[in-house]
């Protein structure tokens, strides 16, 4: 039987019966990503179809782009938010100095449930903090306070899980009074932040899976003291996956939320010639055990969760649990387009690729 896909889908709740139809990854495959886009309630075979068409030209006598692809944007002012924004968007908070000469940042992180388009046509019931996925780019040096004022806008039980250092009731997972908060309800979680690295937080509220899996999670940059050597550009990159009829299954995988976003075509993230570059990188993938980073026709320094200033390791190709993050650095020699994206083929089909535009 050949499965379809509803424009908004909505998730199933326990007095819903499940639906008997769900989207498959390999039926995507099959049908192809592209052409149409994922348009209306249409069916998969009928919305999609190969990602060049034989009688559009290749562009620069490259040849035909392979990578399957969709056609068009999202909405992204409807969104509130844009991926290509989220590479750069590195948030201090609110500054203060205390006496003491402690440096203070201040969030206000609110959860909201909203509709997010993810590909074109197709729009998904996310959760997110402050509106987009995902969420506030918390970035501070060793040692600074953090005091995060949180509030839950939701309809779900929430909290503010961080990976790092801190004492048991900040850490967002038991109870109210270690900052699961209900539905109206607030919590303030403050801590020291350490070690440095680079770092994530997440929902810790159950069902677990579920809670990241809908879009609340975020990076947390912890700066060395000293601060790290200068770059010409910083980029962060969380690698995630959305499950749009919730069997459990991922159906499109991306960078910052939305699939194909980098796309040649569409975004590429524009550097030059011998500039050097730092993508501090998060896997937060749920349903699959592994997601990975591949750079093509080049190597970068890795630098595993960021916690060391010497690199681990010189690669061009890393593999990451959930979870798992780090840092990675590399030039450009040669001007071109050259592809990132997961080393499983069929990550890359649905969503988790992009280009990196070097001009000379």
């Amino acid at each position: 039987m050949r499965k379809t896909l509803k424009q908004s889908p909505q998730e199933p709740d326990s007095s819903t019966p499940k639906p008997v139809q769900s989207i498959s990854r390999r039926t995507l495959l099959k049908a192809g990503m592209g052409g149409a886009g994922l348009a209306g309630a249409a069916a998969i075979a009928g919305s999609l179809h190969s990602a060049v068409s034989p009688d559009v030209p290749a562009p620069h006598n490259h040849g035909r782009h392979l990578m399957p692809a969709v056609v068009g944007e999202v909405d992204h002012v409807r969104n509130g938010f844009n991926p290509t924004d989220i590479l750069t968007d590195f948030d201090p908070g609110a500054v203060s100095v205390r006496p003491n000469g402690q440096t203070v940042h201040d969030y206000t992180i609110l959860t909201l449930n909203k509709m997010i388009e993810i590909v074109p046509g197709l729009e998904y019931p996310a959760w997110t903090y402050n509106g987009r996925i995902p969420g506030p780019t918390i970035r501070v040096r060793e040692g600074d306070r953090v005091r995060i004022q949180f509030r839950n806008g939701s309809d779900h039980e929430h909290s503010i899980h961080f990976h790092g250092i801190h004492p048991g009731n900040m850490d967002g997972v038991f109870d109210a009074r270690s900052g699961v908060v209900a539905p109206g309800g607030n919590f303030t979680y403050e801590f020291d932040a350490e070690p440095f690295g680079v770092h994530l937080y997440h929902c810790h509220t159950a069902p677990l899976a579920q809670h990241i899996a809908k879009g609340l999670y975020g990076a947390f940059i912890i700066d060395p003291k000293e601060g790290r050597p200068r770059t010409d550009h910083e980029f962060v990159m969380v690698m995630s996956g959305f499950d749009v009829d919730f069997d459990g299954v991922n159906d499109f995988y991306a960078v910052n939320a939305i699939p194909f976003h980098y796309d040649h075509d569409k975004n590429p993230i524009r550097i030059r010639v011998g500039e050097l570059v730092r993508i501090y990188l998060v896997n937060i993938l749920e349903f699959d055990a592994i997601n990975s980073f591949h750079l093509h026709a080049n190597f970068f320094h890795y630098y595993p969760t960021g916690t060391s200033l010497q690199p681990a390791e010189f690669t061009d190709t890393i593999a990451l649990m959930q979870g798992q993050r780090g840092i990675l650095e590399f030039r450009y020699r040669f001007p071109g387009r050259y592809m990132f994206h997961a080393h499983k083929t069929e990550f890359a089909e649905l969503g988790w690729t992009g280009v990196f535009q070097v001009e000379g």
